[in-house]
Order: C-alpha cells, then sequence, then structure tokens
C-alpha cells in the first residue's frame, strides 16, 4: 500500500525502483511529489493499468513497467508531452494488440513476451532508436519504415515467416546498426537482400531456417558488418564466396550448418578481420591445411561436435594470434608429435575433452605432451582415455606411462628370443631335413600288409658316383641272371614330377621286396644316401622284416661309417657282402 503521502519527504529522489513487491494499492497522487523522478522501475507488482497520475513527473526518461497485468498500452495524455521521456518497457504483459504508441520523443520501446499476434507498425516515430519486439508466437511482420535513427532492431523468437527479406522490411530506416531476427520459423531472402542496410554491424538469424544465405553474393555489400550469427540456419554453404564482401568482419558463427564439396578450402580466404570463427555441429571430418591461411587475428576457433580425427591445419603458420581452441566432441585419438610442437605460440585454451583418446603403449610420446602442458587444457581431468581392455574409462593424466617403458622392454627381449629361436629352428631344419622328410612321410600314414604285392625284387640305395659299377656290374648280372632280379634305381624307376622322397618311399622301399645298399666313400658322403639308408631301416624295422643287403665296394674308416646312423651297428650285427 502507498499513500499519497509516502514519498513527501524524499521529493529529490531521481531514481525509485519498487520492483517485487505485492502492491495492492497506490494512491492517485502518491508519486507527484517526485517532480525530479527520471527513471521509475515498477516490475512485477501487480499493476494493472497505467493510469496512475504521473502529472507532475515531468523529468521522466525511463518507465519500466514489466511483468504485470497490463491490458492496454493506453497513457495519460499529459505524459505525452513529457519532453525526456525515452524508454518504455512493457514486457511480460496482457497486451494482445499495440495499435499506435504516441511518444514522438521515444527512443527505446521493449514489448517482449506479450500476446502479440501482429508486430506493431511502429513507422514514422522518428526518433525511436532502439526496438525490442520478443517472445510472441506466430506474429506477423509488415515492416518497418521512415525511421531514420532507428539503430537496433529486435525481432527474435517471435515465430515469424518472412519473405524476400530483408530491405523491403526496413524502408528508409538508413541507420540500423544492430537486427536480430533468430528464433523464428523461416526466412526467404531476395536478391539483394541488404540493399540500403549498407551500415548494419551486426546480423543474428541463429535458430531461424535461412534460404539462398550460403550463395554467392548475399551479403557483399554489408562492409561495416563485424558480427555474423547464422548458427543452426539449416544453411548449406555451396559456394566459397558466401562471406564475400565482408571486410569488417570479427565474428562468424555458422554452428549446426553444412559445407559442399570443398567450399572449406576458400571460404574464409578474404575476412582478414575475422577474431571468432564457431564453426561447431557442421559434421566436419577434415579441414584442408589451407583453411584459414589469411586468418592472421583470429583468437577464437570453435570446432567442437564434428568428427575431426586429425589437427593438420593447426601448423598454419597465420594461426600464431590463436588463443582459444575448442575441438571436444570430435573423433581424435590421438594428436602428431609434429602437430603439438608446432600448435600457435599464443593458445591458451585447448580443450579436447570427449573424444575416443586411444590411451595406448605406442602414444606415449602424445600423452607425456598433454600432461607436460596440463595447463593448456583447462579441462583435462575430464579428458578421458578410450582401452580395449576396459570398458571403464580413466582419465588421461592418470595413465602409468612407467609400464608402457616395461612392456617395451618385455616386447624387445620376446623379439630378440623369437629371432634366436628361428634362427635356431632354421639351422637345425637345414642340418636334419632329411630327418624331418622322413618325419613327415611316417606321419602321412602308411601302412601296407605282409602280404603286398612288390613291384621291384630289391631296391638299389647307391651313390650316383658309383653309377657306373651298379649299371655294368650290378644291374647286368643281377637283371640278366637266372632267374633275372628285377632292381629299383633311382636314375630309371623313378616317377618323373613326384617329389623325390615319395619315390624313395613309394617305388623304392615300400615297392621293393629287398633293399641292396652299396657302401662307399662316395656314399658316406651322399646326405641322399645317408638319408635313404635310415629310412630303409627305420621301415623295415616297423615291419619286422631284415631285408638289407649290403654290399661293401670299397674299405671305409669306422669313424666314417658312423656318420650314417646305423650304419656301423648294422655291419657289426649282420652279414654283408664284400666287392
Amino acid at each position: 500500500y502507498i499513500a499519497d503521502d509516502a514519498f513527501h519527504n524524499v521529493r529529490n529522489v531521481v531514481i525509485l525502483i519498487l520492483t517485487g513487491n505485492p502492491i495492492s494499492y497506490i494512491a492517485p497522487d502518491s508519486l507527484n511529489s517526485l517532480h525530479k523522478l527520471q527513471r521509475l522501475l515498477l516490475v512485477d507488482i501487480g499493476l494493472l493499468s497505467l493510469n496512475a497520475q504521473f502529472s507532475n513527473l515531468t523529468n521522466l526518461q525511463e518507465l519500466k513497467v514489466g511483468t504485470n497485468k497490463i491490458q492496454t498500452i493506453a497513457l495519460p495524455q499529459f505524459m505525452i508531452s513529457f519532453k525526456d521521456f525515452r524508454v518504455l518497457d512493457l514486457h511480460a504483459n496482457n497486451i494482445s494488440i499495440m495499435e499506435h504508441v504516441p511518444f514522438r520523443q521515444l527512443k527505446e520501446l521493449y514489448v517482449g513476451r506479450l500476446h502479440l499476434s501482429v508486430i506493431p507498425d511502429l513507422s514514422h516515430v522518428h526518433s525511436l532508436e532502439k526496438l525490442v519486439v520478443v517472445d510472441n508466437k506466430a506474429a506477423l511482420f509488415h515492416g518497418l519504415s521512415d525511421m531514420p535513427k532507428l539503430q537496433h532492431v529486435d525481432l527474435s523468437r517471435n515465430q515469424m515467416i518472412l519473405q524476400e527479406c530483408c530491405s523491403l522490411y526496413f524502408r528508409n530506416a538508413p541507420n540500423i546498426r544492430h537486427i536480430n531476427l533468430s528464433h523464428n520459423a523461416k526466412i526467404w531472402l531476395n536478391a539483394k537482400p541488404f540493399f540500403n542496410l549498407e551500415l548494419v554491424e551486426e546480423l543474428d538469424f541463429h535458430h531461424t531456417v535461412l534460404d539462398l544465405i550460403g550463395q554467392t553474393g548475399v551479403l557483399q555489400n554489408l562492409k561495416n558488418l563485424k558480427y555474423l550469427d547464422l548458427s543452426y540456419t539449416r544453411t548449406v554453404f555451396s559456394s566459397y564466396l558466401a562471406f564475400h564482401g565482408l571486410q569488417s568482419i570479427k565474428i562468424i558463427k555458422i554452428a549446426g550448418n553444412t559445407f559442399q564439396g570443398t567450399t572449406l578450402t576458400d571460404l574464409f580466404e578474404n575476412l582478414t578481420a575475422l577474431e571468432v570463427l564457431d564453426m561447431s555441429h557442421c559434421g566436419i571430418d577434415q579441414i584442408p591445411c589451407i583453411a584459414f591461411r589469411n586468418l592472421q587475428k583470429l583468437r577464437q576457433l570453435l570446432l567442437s561436435q564434428n568428427n575431426l580425427m586429425v589437427l593438420d591445419f593447426l601448423t598454419q603458420p597465420n594461426l600464431q594470434s590463436l588463443t582459444h581452441l575448442a575441438v571436444d566432441q570430435n573423433s581424435i585419438s590421438a594428436i602428431k608429435l609434429s602437430t603439438l610442437q608446432n600448435l600457435p605460440v599464443n593458445l591458451s585454451v585447448f580443450d579436447i575433452t570427449s573424444n575416443p583418446i586411444s590411451c595406448f603403449c605406442t602414444q606415449t610420446d602424445f600423452i607425456l605432451w598433454i600432461v607436460k602442458h596440463k595447463k593448456l587444457f583447462p579441462n583435462s581431468n575430464n579428458v578421458l582415455c578410450k582401452t580395449l581392455w576396459s570398458d571403464s574409462k580413466i582419465r588421461l593424466i592418470d595413465f602409468d606411462v612407467e609400464d608402457c617403458i616395461h612392456i617395451r622392454r618385455l616386447t624387445i627381449v620376446l623379439c630378440v628370443c623369437a629371432a634366436i629361436f628361428l634362427i635356431l629352428v632354421s639351422v637345425l631344419t637345414y642340418k636334419f631335413q632329411f630327418y624331418l622328410r622322413y618325419a613327415y612321410i611316417l606321419l602321412r600314414g602308411y601302412n601296407v600288409t605282409r602280404q603286398q604285392e612288390f613291384s621291384y625284387d630289391a631296391f638299389v640305395i647307391y651313390s650316383s658316383k658309383d653309377e657306373s659299377w651298379v649299371m655294368d656290374e650290378l644291374l647286368e648280372n643281377l637283371e640278366n641272371g637266372c632267374p633275372p632280379i628285377q632292381l629299383c634305381l633311382h636314375v630309371r624307376d623313378f616317377e618323373a614330377g613326384k617329389a623325390i622322397t615319395s619315390n624313395i618311399i613309394d617305388e623304392g622301399i615300400m615297392g621293393s621286396h629287398k633293399i641292396i645298399v652299396v657302401v662307399s666313400k662316395h656314399f658316406i658322403e651322399s646326405s641322399w644316401c645317408r638319408f635313404e639308408f635310415e629310412v630303409a631301416q627305420s621301415w623295415l624295422v616297423m615291419q619286422g622284416n631284415a631285408n638289407i643287403i649290403i654290399i661293401i665296394l670299397e674299405d671305409v674308416e669306422e669313424e666314417k661309417s658312423k656318420k650314417v646312423f646305423g650304419l656301423h651297428k648294422h655291419l657289426r650285427n649282420n652279414t654283408y657282402l664284400k666287392w
């Protein structure tokens, strides 16, 4: 409750703030004693109308009556003559229609969160410099005209649909510096959308569907533009000349849009004054190294929520002014050490949180660099590792690099051991190649019965250097004798194209009733002869037959005979023939 004499003792008050008080009654003359009052704030006090007596408040400059229950903008006639009255704030009231604002000297008007279906036509209010009409639902806007002092226009969050924007909606308003049309439904731009709006310095369309903005020449006459927000406007940048002519631009926000083809390569080529660039949530998986080549003044680069895997563009020498880089929520598993060592010298904030960082021992250089330059990463505690052996994520700064040193040492030891083992196996394989061949043959599972029919009477094991004796003496006397004895000779009877070891077993040992061994110095020195004898000896042991006939072609020293496995023992325990 405010009585008539409530302010009689404070007549010199310049500013009166009654905001947030549940005032049930204001006496008609309670404020008239404050003839020096300049600012009056009656926000959220349950005010129903503006019928209070302000006749003596001739010096009033600012009246804020937002968040009340006012239903009409009707004002007392005497207030129209207030020569210094400049600011009127009517936001969040129940006003649904505003047909006329009678203040010829009004400079600022705020009418947010009303129930307006039509944006008020304030054309011809020559004094108005700032207009804020926000938070209405599906409001119609027919435009403004003849407003030579208008500089700031905020028509955001009105769900407007505009066609042939924007110069047609702001006719004869050449001094506009700021236009905010964000959070509206959809805006179609005409061929020259900002004709006669060359002084615009700030342009905000974020979260409003736009048409044509990403094409060539749409913004080219905005040479004074310093701030541009096209975030989440469903823009497809199809031309690298989309920002052509923006020679003064300092801040560009284009988050939530897409880029066609190789547009990114030259899109920012002429933006030499650019200081802040926001390209978050654009689905970018690669940025050309030369994309930012002319951005010498760029200080902030925001690339969050993309699909980047590499950051090679950071080595661009013209990015030395960069102080803030955000690449969080990308697909970065590691950053090359060469890139980290060539980061912009003034970089003070580097955000890589929410990336699938690979904390493997192959990335120790990268991990150590991050730990060493922890101050560069303000959210280093939130940089988490992605590992194969655990679903739970650990902090990168907690990754134990010492374990990698032990693993590396163990790996080296294992590699050396494996190399030694392979060398040893190779040497043994070469040295015992015939024994291995024989083992292979046995594993093939040869199994013949005693009733097996033989193709030959005897298989002759001999050195090729003794071939003349075999052919002239042995073959001649046995095959031409009576009865004839059919011999198996490797030079004559082995099957062409078949493995030698298979021929020895199939045709020679298994295909013959007896085995004749021609022992000589040449026989002792021949690896094939030794192999054949050892196979024959083992085979006949398995069969339980003693069918080896040895012919000593020439005397062999006892020590040398021991080179052939089992030969010395066989000669000592069995009879043999001597030539």
